[in-house]
């Protein structure tokens, strides 16, 4: 289903630090799931700068290892995901996708755009999700109501509402706040490609025309939207400062690890200083 088969392995391994010899032998257990879902995270920064330059973003597994992998690049949730889905799938995991709505952004209601992906561990579902940015889950959580986690000083929770959705939930100091909703409902790679149209290409895309980096460290997580690099602490300490044009390239490869060539720098910067 997501092209396990065709993965390197080791190389995917390699990409996200895990050693089997030092991080644990592969087994489609928890265990497993747990480690690579933490190493994928912290690795393989979330980013949107394809869509900004107006390339294609394909999800074909030579495509998704070639960027992510080959090339040390990130990618959005559905690269994220697809290529955790093909890892998972290859150690023997059994993986679905789902569709999430985002409810970050408060009381507006957003199409169905965002892909998460189920997995089924002994009769348990986990929610396993690399690709929400710097408020996402650091390790898998069990898809069961009222589970609470706690990762790394950042609690999570899962809520179930009306006809079986479920709701992935952050604490804040603030209270719980609902990050975002998704059916039970399968999905399949062919449902993450037209999602992942919608968010690539329509006008209405958050991801078109603008330069978007994140990361959601242990310690701290940190996101770059437009010209704004914030950072947020679990005890819900917070800083923000402007990057400018001539930093873009330098803040991108330090604080999120993504290089880019001297064609890529280019064509960003001039989108970064137009400020579209």
């Amino acid at each position: 289903m997501w092209s396990g088969d065709e993965l390197d392995l080791d190389a995917y391994l390699a990409r996200i630090g895990y050693d089997i010899g030092r991080d644990g032998e592969l087994a489609p257990d928890v265990r497993t799931l747990t480690a690579l879902h933490r190493a994928h995270v912290a690795a393989i920064p979330f980013e949107n700068l394809d869509v900004a330059l107006g390339r294609q973003v394909p999800l074909d597994l030579k495509s998704l290892q070639g960027k992510l992998v080959d090339r040390r690049r990130g990618g959005y949730c559905y690269e994220q995901n697809s290529l955790l889905a093909a890892a998972l799938e290859r150690i023997g995991f059994q993986v679905a996708g789902r569709g999430a709505r985002n409810r970050s952004r408060g009381a507006t209601l957003p199409p169905v755009t965002h892909a998460v992906l189920a997995v089924t561990i002994d009769g348990e579902q986990w929610l396993a999700d690399a690709g929400f940015g710097w408020q996402g889950v650091l390790e898998p959580v069990p898809l069961r109501a009222g589970a609470r986690v706690e990762q790394s000083g950042w609690t999570f929770g899962i809520g179930v509402e009306d006809e079986g959705i479920h709701v992935l939930r952050s604490l804040r100091p603030e209270g719980w706040t609902d990050l975002y909703a998704f059916s039970p409902q399968t999905l399949y790679p062919g449902d993450f490609t037209v999602m992942n149209h919608y968010s690539s290409s329509h006008p209405q895309s958050r991801f078109l025309g603008q330069v978007v980096a994140q990361r959601p460290g242990a310690d701290v997580r940190r996101a770059l939207v437009r010209e704004t690099l914030s950072s947020v602490r679990a005890d819900g300490s917070a800083e923000e400062r402007i990057v400018d044009t001539a930093d873009l390239a330098v803040t991108l490869e330090a604080e999120f690890g993504i290089e880019l060539d001297s064609e890529e720098r280019a064509r960003l910067e001039r989108l970064h200083a137009a400020g579209v």
